[in-house]
C-alpha cells in the first residue's frame, strides 16, 4: 500500500493574499485611489499656502484648517443656508429650462435632416459664445436679479443637451422605427415608446456635462448685483477680508459640483 503524505496547508500565507484581494477588490479600488488623490491635493494646497507665506502672510488664512473650520461654523451655524438653496434654485430653473428647450430641438434635429443643414450654422456660431459674454446685454435687458442669471444658466446648459440629443436619435437603429411604421404607431407612440427611451442615456449625458458648465458659469453670474447665492456670498467675505471663509465658500462649491455630478452618474447607470 502506497503511503500518502499530506501537505499542511500554511494558512499565514494565504490569509494576507485574502485580505489584499478584499481592499482592493474592483468595488473598493476606484474609492480608495479617489481619497488618496483627494490627501494629495490637500498636502499640496497645505504646502502651497507655506510657499505663499514667506512673501503673502495674509495666506495664512487660506490654509486647509482654517477653511475647515470656517466651513464647519458657516454650515453647523447655518449662514450659508440661505445662499446654498438661491444657487441651487437657480441651477435648477436654468436646468429645467434647457431641457425642455435642448431636447425638443435635438429631437428635430436628429428627425430632419433639412432643419440640422438649416440650424447648423447658427447653433455652432452661438455655441461658441461665451455666456458670460452676455451679461451686459442681458442686465441691460432683463434688469438686476435672477432673470438674467436664468437666461445665461439656460444658455450656458442648453448646447451640451441639443448636442447629445440628437446624437441620441441619430444613434437609434433604424429597424426599430421600421417595425414601428409597420405596426402603425401613430408619431406621438413612435416619439414616446420607441425615441425617448433609446435618447435617454444621451439625455443624460449631456445634463452632466451642462451641469459642469452651469456649476462655473453660476459664481460670476450671481455677481451681477443679486444679494444672495454662493457668488454673492464669495464677494461679500471679500469686502469683509474674511479670506479663511472665501476658501471655504470655495470648497464647498467645489462639493456640492461633485455631488450634483454624481447623482447624475447615478441615474446613468441605473437607467442609461
Amino acid at each position: 500500500m502506497s503511503n500518502h503524505i499530506a501537505h499542511p496547508v500554511n494558512q499565514s500565507t494565504n490569509a494576507p493574499t485574502v485580505g489584499a484581494k478584499t481592499l482592493l477588490s474592483p468595488t473598493t479600488t476606484p474609492h480608495l485611489l479617489a481619497v488618496i488623490g483627494l490627501l494629495v491635493l490637500v498636502v499640496l494646497w497645505h504646502f502651497g499656502v507655506q510657499w505663499l507665506q514667506g512673501s503673502m502672510p495674509i495666506a495664512s488664512q487660506l490654509a486647509p484648517a482654517p477653511t475647515a473650520d470656517s466651513l464647519w461654523q458657516l454650515l453647523s451655524q447655518g449662514q450659508l443656508n440661505a445662499h446654498l438653496i438661491a444657487s441651487l434654485r437657480r441651477v435648477l430653473i436654468g436646468l429645467a429650462l434647457a431641457l425642455l428647450i435642448g431636447i425638443p430641438i435635438g429631437l428635430l434635429i436628429g428627425r430632419s435632416a433639412l432643419f440640422e443643414q438649416t440650424s447648423t450654422g447658427a447653433f455652432q456660431l452661438l455655441r461658441m459664445i461665451s455666456p458670460l459674454s452676455w451679461m451686459p446685454v442681458v442686465v441691460m435687458l432683463f434688469g438686476i436679479g435672477d432673470a438674467p442669471i436664468y437666461f445665461l444658466l439656460t444658455f450656458a446648459a442648453v448646447w451640451p443637451i441639443i448636442l447629445n440629443t440628437s446624437a441620441g436619435v441619430k444613434s437609434i437603429d433604424k429597424q426599430w422605427l421600421q417595425l414601428g411604421a409597420s405596426l402603425s404607431a401613430t408619431p406621438w407612440e413612435t416619439l414616446s415608446r420607441i425615441i425617448l427611451p433609446a435618447v435617454f442615456g444621451h439625455v443624460l449625458t449631456g445634463l452632466r456635462l451642462a451641469i459642469g458648465v452651469v456649476w462655473i458659469v453660476l459664481v460670476p453670474c450671481e455677481m451681477l448685483g443679486v444679494t444672495s447665492g454662493l457668488g454673492y456670498f464669495i464677494l461679500d467675505t471679500r469686502d469683509r477680508m474674511a479670506y479663511s471663509e472665501l476658501m471655504a465658500a470655495i470648497v464647498l462649491i467645489g462639493l456640492i459640483g461633485w455631488l450634483l455630478d454624481a447623482s447624475v452618474r447615478y441615474l446613468h447607470r441605473r437607467w442609461g
